[in-house]
């Protein structure tokens, strides 16, 4: 059995561990806190100079639900040939509608926006009031890959809906188990689901440099405003490890 390995990487640096780690792909993202968002220019063109791996941008222009304005669509077009034209091999997103389906008119502006670069369709998956009749609207619309933790807050705990989507998918797409999946559960998570792509961050907090610190004051809405979360090499190689072996 062969397995591929993607990695959620929020920073450059996250790119080049999840590389150094042995990991197929990243999904580039910002605003992880938020379930991620679209990346910048700069994000996206330094992970491209800095990867030789498959670089998948998510197009995501906030956080919330996936139900998109007129206007949110237009940026995400946007978004989409900004990523292609900086070497993007992929692009990941979803839209629904209001009643929790598949908002086919949406993504087919999206789809004829990304043109012959592949779509992942991202956990608004998860979101859809129909996993099955999801299933078959996104087959219908050209999408190569499903990133979805089965309708459930994550993937180990949804692993019998991802078996069931795999088995009806019947290989006309990818079913990509992602949110949770970590060095202890990926074996366990591939046996029960028969998935052959994973979706994992193998982040870490990481210190900040800086001696001198204000503890009067945070940005935003972070815990530690003197830390960050990274993907480690270390953890991108033990969670790849059981596949591996």
């Amino acid at each position: 059995m062969i397995y591929r390995f993607e990695i959620c990487a929020n920073s450059v640096a996250s790119c080049i561990a999840a590389q150094k780690g042995g990991a197929d792909r990243v999904e580039l993202c910002a605003g992880i806190p938020e379930g991620g968002t679209t990346p910048s220019f700069g994000m996206i063109k330094c992970a491209r100079e800095s990867i030789s791996i498959g670089l998948n941008v998510i197009i995501r222009p906030r956080g919330g639900d996936f139900l998109y304005s007129e206007d949110e669509i237009k940026e995400m077009t946007y978004d989409i040939g900004m990523a292609k034209d900086l070497g993007a091999d992929g692009l990941v997103f979803g839209c629904l509608r209001s009643d929790g389906h598949v908002d086919m008119e949406a993504m087919k502006i999206l789809m004829d926006a990304a043109g012959n670069t592949p779509v992942t369709f991202h956990r608004a998956f998860d979101h859809c009031c129909d996993p099955f009749k999801a299933l078959e609207d996104i087959i219908s619309l050209g999408c190569v890959r499903i990133l979805t933790s089965g309708c459930r807050p994550t993937a180990p705990e949804g692993v019998g809906m991802i078996a069931e989507l795999v088995r009806k998918a019947d290989d006309r797409i990818i079913i990509m188990p992602g949110c949770g999946i970590n060095e202890d559960n990926i074996a366990e998570t591939a046996r029960l689901s028969g998935a052959k792509e994973f979706h994992f961050s193998a982040r870490k907090p990481v210190e900040s440099g800086m001696s001198f610190r204000n503890p009067d004051v945070t940005m935003g809405t972070e815990e530690d405003p003197y830390a960050t979360v990274q993907t480690t090499v270390q953890r991108v190689a033990d969670t790849i490890a059981p596949l591996k072996s």
